[in-house]
């Protein structure tokens, strides 16, 4: 799984002209299910995402987690992360998970995530056409691979 992590001070996921989720500060983050992923992944990327310490402390340094600050999560799944760019100018999704496997694991981030910071995560709606608009705070934005670990 990929994440692409954000910090923001809010952010939105419209659908069809409608918001259908939204937070303040916080995270977005953009969600890309591989084939191959499975649970391990998931928790793996779990306890990442909540304890990474990507918020200022009194200090105004990075120390603090979305966590800590009692910040919220916005989750949307995204299989353009999933894409390789080796051959030609046309990205491929060949390493994109179906529905059958993205989903599942999609919705259990969610859960495991809201589990992790006390808080709902809230969520684009998956497969659809969402207009995401975030105000990046710092701007910090953090990308995390489970199969790289790094």
């Amino acid at each position: 799984m990929r994440l692409v992590i954000q910090r923001c001070s809010q952010a939105s996921v419209t659908v069809d002209g409608k918001t259908v989720s939204s937070i303040g500060k916080g995270l977005l983050i953009l969600v890309g299910v591989e084939t191959g992923d499975t649970v391990e992944d998931v928790k793996w990327l779990v306890g990442k995402t909540s304890a990474l310490r990507i918020f200022d402390d009194e200090n105004g340094v990075m120390n603090l987690s979305v966590t800590d600050v009692g910040g919220e999560i916005l989750a949307v799944s995204q299989f353009t992360l999933t894409a390789s760019t080796r051959k030609g100018n046309r990205p491929s999704y060949i390493r994109a998970a179906g529905h059958e496997t993205a989903v599942p694991l999609y919705e259990e981030y969610c859960r495991l995530a809201g589990e992790a910071i006390g808080k709902e995560v809230q969520k684009g709606i998956f497969g659809a056409d969402m207009k995401v608009a975030l105000v990046n705070d710092g701007p910090v934005t953090i990308i995390i691979d489970s199969r790289i670990k790094e």
